[in-house]
């Protein structure tokens, strides 16, 4: 069995610190120390959970500061603004109120960490104003939202990147040249994993507003509704009106990886999906046992399976994709376990009709144990600043338009789930065939003055 390592790919001066000289074969050019006038200068737009994760990569970077820390929960202020002032030598300001951020012209890039039903709108507003976007994935909460962001991002010529780090990782971009070399011969299927064990949230009785919290803003686009820490900080993830589920929260990753692989810049046209939430009393709305199967037009299959319960893993694989080729197949772990490993099999047709299966390990590509190279979310942000520089937005590896598309097929599978049908899906319009009940969930009724602009 062959192995390929980072080591073999990649050659780098060390482990990326402030002031230091980076370098990345999947990026292009280095980013040197520069004078400060060419510093980018950085807000970080919801502070807890995945922000941290922004704020320590962030920092590592050279030649960019973050000069802003913004969040509607003003608790969370003290902690974050001390580890960041440790961690870059300078300390930021604190802002609850996004569109002041947007005011700030000093202000080059936000880099968004809030939940999902905010990301388009603070996406778009930011392009109008002239700044660059990191925002998480999905990147949006419906598929009308996530068309009017790439929309957005080309108007105003705006560099927009979606936080899919795995489109930055070393040993993904090794599988994904191995199978378009024909390495695992014609591929007709990708699955997608999330075998994610998730505990019960309970039931919580509505509540005040803890003091610090704007819980208006936090709300934003979404209905009013009293405040409830069922509804809040992550568990937001559990309920339409603000997340997608396990399919959007981890999903994304997985479907993004599966679309990639089998190479579709397009929606598929049909889509199959069952789920239900199991076991647990709680207020939970959105599932955590679900099944989804999207066919493209040219009859080449995507799976996803959420299993938020106790499960075995399939193969070595809990959170990943496996594919399935002509020649053989490939599990892609997300959690590194093995990394990217091939398998080539062949079937025996016997002369009395049986067939017999025998499979053996290939390639395996993995990142590697060097600090400097094999961190995926820290090269997917040193990505998206060569290309703030560069003003290409071509060079990003997760450009706007990939989440747009990797995040609507998050939607597509939850609108099937929801109204228990097969759906069919029109790519070119972006609407569903002849299906007006569908239809009404491309998009939502946005809270004034929350609302998505019919024209960015």
């Amino acid at each position: 069995m062959e192995s390929i390592n980072r080591r073999t790919f990649i050659r780098r001066s060390g482990f990326v610190t402030a002031g230091a000289i980076v370098s990345n074969p999947l990026i292009g050019q280095s980013l040197n120390q520069k004078s400060a006038s060419d510093t980018i200068n950085v807000a970080i737009i919801g502070i807890r959970g995945r922000g941290k994760d922004h704020y320590r990569n962030w920092v590592k970077i050279p030649n960019t500061k973050i000069v802003t820390l913004c969040d509607i929960d003003q608790r969370l202020f003290p902690e974050a603004v001390t580890e960041v002032e440790t961690l870059q030598g300078f300390k930021p300001a604190t802002e609850t109120e996004y569109r002041k951020v947007l005011e700030d012209k000093n202000i080059d890039v936000v880099s968004i960490a809030t939940p999902n039903h905010w990301h388009a709108l603070q996406t778009i507003w930011a392009c109008q104003a002239g700044k660059d976007v990191y925002v998480e994935k999905p990147v949006s909460h419906n598929i009308v939202e996530g068309r009017k962001m790439v929309e957005a991002a080309r108007k105003y010529n705006r560099i927009v990147q979606t936080g899919t780090q795995s489109r930055s990782s070393v040993a993904v971009h090794q599988a994904m040249s191995f199978m378009r070399d024909g390495g695992l011969g014609d591929i007709y299927m990708a699955k997608g994993l999330c075998l994610k064990p998730r505990g019960n949230i309970g039931h919580t009785p509505d509540g005040q507003v803890p003091e610090g919290v704007d819980w208006d803003k936090f709300l934003g686009p979404a209905p009013l509704r009293p405040f409830n820490e069922n509804r809040f900080h992550y568990k937001w993830h559990w309920f339409w009106d603000t997340g997608c589920g396990d399919l959007g929260n981890q999903g994304i990753h997985q479907t993004d990886m599966g679309r990639w692989i089998l190479d579709k810049m397009t929606h598929p046209v049909r889509i199959q999906s069952t789920g239900n939430y199991f076991i647990w009393d709680s207020d939970q709305e959105t599932p955590n046992i679900q099944h989804v199967d999207f066919e493209y037009a040219d009859g080449k299959i995507l799976q996803f399976e959420v299993r938020g319960l106790g499960t075995n893993p399939e193969g070595s694989v809990r959170i990943g994709n496996l594919v399935y080729g002509s020649k053989g197949w490939m599990s892609l772990n997300s959690e590194d376990v093995g990394g990217c490993q091939a398998y080539f099999s062949d079937i025996i047709i016997q002369p009395s009709g049986y067939s017999s299966y025998t499979e053996q390990p290939g390639t395996t590509f993995t990142d590697g144990d060097d600090p400097a190279t094999a961190d995926s979310v820290l090269n997917h942000f040193i990505n998206f600043v060569e290309c703030v520089r560069s003003r290409n937005w071509k060079d990003l590896h997760a450009d706007i338009l990939e989440g747009h598309l990797s995040s609507s097929l998050c939607h597509l599978g939850n609108i099937a789930c929801r109204l228990k049908r097969t759906l069919f899906f029109n790519p070119e319009a972006e609407t569903f065939v002849s299906d007006a009940e569908a239809d009404t969930y491309l998009t939502k009724i946005y809270r004034a003055p929350y609302s998505l602009p019919e024209k960015v």
